[in-house]
């Protein structure tokens, strides 16, 4: 059941900061005497890396970091070996270089690859899972079946069907002690956090409107050409997977979901709704060709929560517009800076009134320089849960933020009003089958002849973001 159906399940704001804060999915845990993982701080806690490009790389490197206890990498995976080697290269170089156990006979190359580095893992050890969204599912059922902890990174989901399936896993992980993290780092921004609680006092009023912006050039796989000849479509479109929405959700969930996602923390609840415009402005590539992926390069949200209060996301990816990169919270009392830059970036402010002076300050975020990271947060987190068992599962609220962000893509592509109810309950599976995929097999999405790939047509495809190739 979501969280958001109708007037009577839609939680107080008070309620929902209960129920998605940083142990929130396992809180029916809570006094329960729980078997013992990795109870004694010297015990080494193994990690496996699935998905070895730069945030998994990242994601790694702040695990090795944690201080309370020691830690190793033992086993590292992916479909491509020059990612793995730059990753492992790159791990061994840095100052956790001596953490990182990895030889050639733990490096595993394919779509078993992740099976084979969680079976190099003991339960109550670490996988962290930073291929593209798809997989999030099958490997997180591997994990469970394995009694291993995870740390996934964000989006979760792109679709209905794979945001049920990860509900009712994450459910699963709560039942068998398994620790869950989600790399949705704003919620463990301390200036966030201190935000979080000054609004849920009251301090700028009932929340209005919330603004969120990420305005810049295009950035990481953001937009594509046509599959070089020779090459293999399923490999082209994981290796540039915010081009295409089954393998990320495109670039408004990998890019937007950070502010999605402390937004709603801050209002409160998730929105009950959107309605969206979005639109491809440029198509053709400064070197010469047209661009084949299904990203809109302009997008502009409405989200309504249950109260009426409204939440606007803009995004844009196109070169020499002005860049904006932040987002705002306004009370009928006062307003808030949450993001001063970035996705979660310092300080937060609150001021008296709607305009932003220094005069009207009345509050700045001062955050402790070694709790400024909130990469190495979340990781201190988790692994506290992890060697101290406490209850701990992120999943629930990033699979719900994922699906938010989900609502508000699905509001654009199509050009209609969408509620949260329509994004869980859709029909429409962007890549059935996926735990059945081989690298000679096809790629769940199919080009047309002409090597182009079907792409959002709002009014005219009005259930779905797009038409298959072949059911077209």
């Amino acid at each position: 059941m979501s969280m958001i159906q109708a007037s009577d399940t839609v939680t107080s704001r008070r309620g929902f900061i209960k129920t998605t804060g940083q142990f929130a999915a396992a809180s029916a845990l809570a006094g329960v005497a729980l078997p013992h993982v990795h109870a004694a701080d010297s015990d080494t806690i193994q990690v496996a890396l699935i998905g070895c490009g730069g945030r998994g790389s990242g994601a790694a490197a702040n695990a090795l970091s944690v201080k309370k206890g020691p830690m190793k990498v033992v086993a590292m995976a992916d479909v491509f070996t020059d990612r793995l080697k730059t990753s492992y290269d790159a791990l061994k170089r840095s100052r956790q270089g001596d953490m990182v156990d990895v030889p050639e006979e733990r490096k595993f190359i394919g779509f078993d690859a992740y099976k084979q580095a969680m079976d190099c893992l003991k339960p109550g050890d670490v996988a962290i899972f930073a291929t593209p969204l798809a997989f999030r599912w099958v490997h997180f059922k591997y994990a469970i079946q394995k009694g291993i902890n995870v740390f996934m990174e964000k989006p979760l989901t792109a679709d209905g069907p794979t945001s049920r399936r990860m509900l009712e896993l994450a459910d699963q992980a709560t039942a068998k002690n398994i620790k869950v993290g989600v790399g949705l780092m704003s919620r463990h921004s301390r200036a966030l956090q201190e935000l979080s609680k000054r609004i849920e006092d009251g301090e700028i009023g009932d929340i209005i409107l919330l603004r969120g912006y990420r305005m810049h050039g295009p950035v990481g796989s953001f937009a594509s050409l046509p599959k070089p000849a020779g090459t293999s479509e399923l490999l082209y479109q994981i290796k540039r997977f915010h081009s295409f929405l089954w393998a990320s959700g495109g670039g408004y969930s990998d890019f937007y979901i950070h502010h999605i996602d402390h937004l709603c923390w801050l209002k409160g609840s998730w929105p009950v709704k959107a309605q969206a415009l979005g639109g491809r402005h440029y198509r053709q590539a400064p070197e010469g060709g047209t661009y084949v992926d299904q990203n809109l390069d302009s997008y502009s949200v409405e989200y309504t929560f249950a109260d009426g209060a409204k939440f606007i996301m803009d995004g844009r990816c196109m070169t020499g517009c002005e860049n904006i990169y932040s987002s705002y919270v306004h009370g009928a009392k006062g307003m808030a800076v949450a993001a001063e830059s970035g996705d979660c970036g310092l300080p937060s402010r609150i001021f008296k009134g709607q305009n932003r002076s220094r005069s009207n300050m009345l509050w700045e975020s001062k955050v402790a320089p070694d709790e400024q990271d909130p990469y190495q947060n979340e990781w201190n987190s988790l692994l506290d849960a992890i060697r101290n068992n406490k209850p701990y599962n992120e999943a629930k609220r990033g699979i719900e933020a994922s699906l938010v962000t989900s609502l508000g893509r699905m509001a654009a592509h199509t050009g209609q009003e969408i509620t949260y109810d329509d994004i869980l309950n859709g029909d429409h599976e962007f890549a059935p089958d996926l735990e059945k995929l081989t690298l000679t097999g096809p790629a769940p999405l199919r080009a047309g002849p002409d090597g182009k790939y079907p792409v959002p047509m709002p009014g005219i495809n009005k259930d779905r973001e797009y038409l298959d190739v072949k059911t077209a």
